[in-house]
C-alpha cells in the first residue's frame, strides 16, 4: 500500500482537515491546524505531499521521524501541527486496514470512558451562572473558564477583588456540583500570578492552567511550590522534549498537550507515558474539531495517567458550525453524563461527512486570534 495523494480542508469555524488517500482505496483523516494558522498548515502539508507520495503508510513511526528528523530544524508550532495531522491520519488508515480502532493497536484501551468538559465565559468571562446550569442540565460536573480580561504586569487591588468575586460567585452558584478549572491563557504575568493564586486557593478550582506563559517554566515551578492549586500547562508546548522541563522542574501536576499541535497520537502517547513516570496527569487540550478529539480519545484510551478530556462541543468560538456537523449521522460521539466514551471504530473511530467537508472549505475561514489592548494602548495578552 502506497499514499497517492494529501488533500487539506480549511473549515469554519477555525479549523483545517487533511485527507491521506492510499492506492488500496483506503483513507485516512487528520487535523493538521494551528489556531489562526490554518493556511500555514495547509502549505506545510502541501510543502510535504512530494515527500510523502509513495510511501507505505502503515509505517507510522518512520514516516514521524523522517519527517522530524528530516533538516535540520525541529520542532515548533508550525511542524509538530503538520506532523501532528498527518500522523492521526496514518492512524485511521492503520486501524482500518485492521479492522481496529486505533487503540487496540497501541496495546489496548485502560479505559471505557473519561470525564470531559465545556468551556463557559468566552475570552472575557461572563454569563457564568446560567452557563454553568446549562452545563449541569446535560449532566457535566466540570468545566473551565478564563478567570480573568486582560491584565497589567502589576494591577490595581480592584480588578484583583472583581476577580475574586466573579470566581467566588460562581463558586457560591456550582457549590460542589460541579469542579471548576481556571485558565490564566497566559495572560497574567508573574506578580499578578502570585498574588490570584493566594486570593482564589479558597474556591478550590481543580487546576490553574497557563498560569504564566509557557516561555516562563522556571516561573511556573517557583508558583507551584508557592500555592495548593495545581498548575497545568502544555497547549503551547509541542513534544516530549519541551516537557522535559515541566517536569525535571516539578511545574505542573497536570499537563494538557493537545494532539493537534503536539505531533499527533504518536507523540502524545510518549509524552503521556512520560508524565506517567513523574505522577503527573493529562488532560489533552482540544477546544478544536472532531477529528483532533476523536485523536485525544485514542490517547486517552491507552494512557493510565489520563483524567479528563477538553471538546468544543458548543464552544463560544465555533458559532453556526460545530463538530457533529461535520460527522456522518449517528457516527458521532457518545457522551453520557459529563463523560466521552472510548470510540470502537475502526482507526479514528469517527466517520467523516467528505460531502459537507468540500462544501465548507468552498467557504473557507480568516480566523484570527483577537487583538487586545491595555487602556494606555500598549497591547496586552489574550
Amino acid at each position: 500500500m502506497k499514499i497517492t495523494a494529501l488533500k487539506t480542508y480549511l473549515v469554519e469555524p477555525r479549523w483545517l482537515f487533511l485527507k491521506v488517500e492510499t492506492d488500496a482505496g483506503i483513507s485516512g483523516w487528520g487535523e493538521p491546524v494551528l489556531e489562526g494558522h490554518a493556511e500555514t498548515l495547509a502549505a506545510k502539508i502541501g510543502e510535504l505531499e512530494d515527500f510523502l507520495i509513495g510511501r507505505n503508510p502503515l509505517m507510522i513511526e518512520d514516516i514521524w521521524q523522517s519527517i522530524y528528523r528530516n533538516g535540520c530544524y525541529r520542532g515548533g508550532p508550525v511542524l509538530m501541527s503538520a506532523i501532528a495531522g498527518i500522523d492521526m491520519a496514518l492512524w485511521d488508515i492503520k486501524g482500518r486496514y485492521h479492522d481496529a480502532p486505533v487503540h487496540a493497536l497501541l496495546g489496548g484501551k485502560v479505559r471505557d470512558f473519561i470525564r470531559s468538559y465545556c468551556w463557559i465565559g468566552g475570552d472575557r468571562p461572563q454569563n457564568l451562572e446560567v452557563e454553568a446550569a446549562a452545563l449541569m442540565a446535560r449532566g457535566f460536573d466540570c468545566t473551565k473558564l478564563n478567570a480573568t480580561r486582560e491584565l497589567r504586569m502589576i494591577d490595581c487591588y480592584r480588578e484583583v477583588d472583581r476577580i475574586v468575586a466573579q470566581m467566588g460567585a460562581l463558586r457560591d452558584f456550582v457549590g460542589d456540583r460541579m469542579d471548576i478549572a481556571l485558565d490564566f491563557h497566559g495572560r497574567v504575568h508573574v506578580p499578578m500570578a502570585k498574588v490570584l493564586l493566594k486570593e482564589l486557593e479558597p474556591l478550590r478550582p481543580i487546576f490553574v492552567e497557563d498560569v504564566v506563559a509557557s516561555s516562563q517554566i522556571d516561573a511556573m515551578a517557583d508558583l507551584a511550590k508557592f500555592t495548593s492549586i495545581p498548575l497545568a500547562v502544555g497547549e503551547r508546548l509541542h513534544s516530549r522534549y519541551d516537557f522535559k522541563r515541566v517536569f525535571e522542574t516539578r511545574a505542573a501536576s497536570l499537563i494538557n498537550p493537545d494532539t493537534a499541535h503536539a505531533g499527533g497520537i504518536s507523540e502524545m502517547v510518549r509524552i503521556g507515558h512520560m508524565a506517567e513516570a513523574y505522577d503527573v496527569a493529562i488532560a489533552p487540550h482540544c477546544p478544536l474539531g472532531p477529528i483532533a478529539l476523536a485523536a485525544s480519545l485514542q490517547v486517552d484510551a491507552v494512557c493510565q495517567n489520563a483524567v479528563l478530556q477538553e471538546q468544543s462541543l458548543g464552544m463560544h468560538y465555533n458559532g453556526s458550525v460545530d463538530m457533529q456537523d461535520y460527522l456522518v449521522e449517528g457516527t458521532g460521539f457518545d457522551l453520557r453524563d459529563g463523560c466521552l466514551y472510548i470510540p470502537e471504530g475502526p482507526g479514528l473511530g469517527i466517520e467523516i461527512n467528505e460531502e459537507f467537508v468540500v462544501k465548507q472549505a468552498l467557504k473557507g475561514h480568516k480566523w484570527r486570534a483577537p487583538e487586545w489592548r491595555h487602556a494606555d494602548g500598549s497591547v496586552a495578552e489574550w
